[in-house]
This record gives structure tokens, sequence and C-alpha cells, in this order.
């Protein structure tokens, strides 16, 4: 019987554009809803990818910080996300609910 050897996935590894990223980081706010740690872990991943030496210099922020920020942990303010996003080539766009909530 052959042996199956498996790597851990890393979607960082698949995230090396803005054009990579985009459409990830689009597809995590869809799944995310509510969920600001699993947001901030998205970007996380992206930084880790772009590199968070770059993106420290970048942003003007602390390696440290970003790293804590941007973990599954982390709570990132709106004002970090924001500089994150510029620095990795990424903008936020607004659409409208398609689904009405019940009231």
């Amino acid at each position: 019987m052959v042996e199956l050897k498996l790597k851990k996935w890393d979607s960082a590894e698949h995230l090396q554009t803005k054009e990579d990223r985009a459409p990830y980081f689009d597809a995590c706010l869809e799944e995310a809803g509510d969920d600001v740690a699993f947001i901030a872990k998205a970007l996380g991943n992206m930084a880790r990818a772009y590199g968070m030496t770059q993106l420290a210099s970048e942003t003007g922020m602390g390696r440290e910080s970003l790293y804590k920020a941007l973990s599954a942990d982390g709570n990132p303010s709106f004002a970090t996300v924001l500089k994150v996003m510029c620095a990795l080539g990424l903008k936020f766009h607004v659409g409208v609910v398609s689904v009405e909530k019940p009231a």
C-alpha cells in the first residue's frame, strides 16, 4: 500500500497578488457573518502572504501589533482594518442585502 503524505493547508500560499486576495477576502466576508475573529484571521492570512515586515512599514504599525490584531484571537480596530486593506491593495465594496429580514 502506498503511503499518502499530506501537507497542512495554508491559504497564505495562494494569496500572492491582490487579484488572489480580493475574491478570497470577499468569500471570507460572506462566510463570516458577524464573526469578527474569522475576518481578522482572513486579514492575517493575507498579511502573512504579503509579508508582515512590508505591511508594518506601509501601515506605520508594529509587526507584533499586526500579528496580534490579525490573529484568530485579535480584535483589530476599524482603522487597522482599513490601513491593512489599503496596503494589500483592497477596498470595501457595499452591496444591498437581497433577503429582507423579518421585522
